[in-house]
């Protein structure tokens, strides 16, 4: 990865695992394409990737310099590898036209590691000392955790509708989080003007109401988020326009779980 004109990050990948091809060519031409199987098979074997990036801008003067820093490494160095990564999958999956394939986010790693080594180390995705970092996500209270579900019941059952802009406004803050401020300006708008179409219509929204406050609230945001959209078209919006798009996203994502709070 380039930062500039300098390189900043080496990214390595390894798929781990991965079942011989020529076994299974085997296996499947020793299978009747009706072949039966257990009523309760055992899990199959799948392949994992493992994804190695190397900051190579600020190399460490000696190994002693090296071990204080990883004393003190965490969470903040993972994170920043992960958007390292996630611009490389964003810019993979442009390329391929691959709309399937999505940035990793820190739950979904099974292993993190952060460590130090030689170039011939990290190249084969090695170290010269590492330490592993436990995943702990945020505690939940019961109640609140319980919510999705029971809304994804009223969804499943037919009861509770999806509104085209709580896809978009997700797509939205995806790209605002993952540091693509153009794409998260024009997607935000999109999700904005379905907000605008399909809010009023849910209960509450009509005038006078809390609820309605809000959407009308968003009203008075949109001249704003277009320019910005506008902006993006062309080149990166300002940084007040990208504060602008963050606070609107933020008002939107709220107005969305007042409506979800409001149908449980």
């Amino acid at each position: 990865m380039r930062d500039g004109e300098a390189v900043s990050h080496v990214l390595l990948f390894a798929t781990l695992g991965a079942v011989r091809r020529e076994h299974v060519t085997r296996r499947l031409s020793r299978r009747d394409s009706s072949a039966r199987v257990e009523p309760e098979p055992g899990p199959a074997e799948v392949a994992t990737g493992r994804a190695t990036v190397v900051s190579v801008r600020e190399p460490f003067a000696d190994e002693a310099a090296a071990r204080r820093w990883l004393r003190s490494a965490g969470e903040p160095e993972l994170a920043e590898d992960l958007a390292v990564l996630g611009r490389a999958l964003h810019a993979y999956r442009v390329v391929s036209a691959d709309p399937y394939l999505q940035p990793v986010g820190r739950w979904q790693v099974l292993v993190a590691r952060v460590g130090y080594g030689a170039g011939e180390e990290v190249a084969e995705g090695r170290w010269s000392d590492a330490r592993e970092l436990a995943a702990r996500p945020a505690r939940a209270r019961r109640s609140r955790a319980l919510d999705p579900q029971v809304r994804l019941a009223g969804v499943l059952g037919g009861h509770v509708p999806l509104l085209v802009c709580e896809e978009l406004a997700l797509r939205a803050r995806l790209d605002l989080d993952h540091g693509r401020p153009r794409v998260a300006a024009v997607q935000l708008l999109a999700a904005l003007d379905a907000a605008l179409a399909e809010l009023p219509a849910e209960p509450g929204g009509e005038p006078g109401g809390e609820f309605a406050d809000r959407v009308g609230e968003l009203a008075t945001r949109r001249p704003e988020v277009a320019d910005a959209a506008e902006t993006a078209l062309t080149s990166t919006p300002s940084a007040a326009q990208q504060d602008a798009v963050a606070a609107t996203l933020g008002r939107l994502e709220a107005a969305l779980r007042a409506r979800a709070l409001a149908r449980t």
